[in-house]
C-alpha cells in the first residue's frame, strides 16, 4: 500500500482518534478491501477509475488499485470534501 503526500497532509489534519479508526479500517482493508464493514465502493464521474471505502459515518479513503497486490491511497476526509 502506498499514499500519495496530499492523503499524508490530510491524514496529519485529522483529529486524534478519527486517525485511530483509520487504522484500524486499514487493518481490515489490508485484510479484505471489501469486507462489509467498509462499505468498499467504486466511484462514478471524474472520479471512475477510483474506489472508496468508509472509515467513519462521514470519512472516506478514496484509492485506486494500481496491480493485483498494490493500492494508492488518495485521499482521505469528510464526504462532501472528498468528492468535490
Amino acid at each position: 500500500m502506498r499514499v500519495t503526500s496530499h492523503f499524508a497532509r490530510q491524514y496529519k489534519r485529522l483529529p486524534p482518534e478519527t486517525q485511530k479508526m483509520a487504522e484500524t479500517r486499514e487493518r481490515i482493508f489490508r485484510a479484505n478491501p471489501f469486507d462489509p464493514r467498509l462499505r468498499t465502493h467504486k466511484l462514478s464521474g471524474r472520479l471512475k477509475d477510483l474506489w472508496a471505502f468508509s472509515v467513519t459515518h462521514d470519512i472516506r479513503v478514496v484509492f485506486e488499485f494500481l496491480e493485483a497486490d498494490e493500492v494508492l491511497f488518495h485521499s482521505i476526509g469528510r464526504h462532501q470534501v472528498i468528492y468535490e
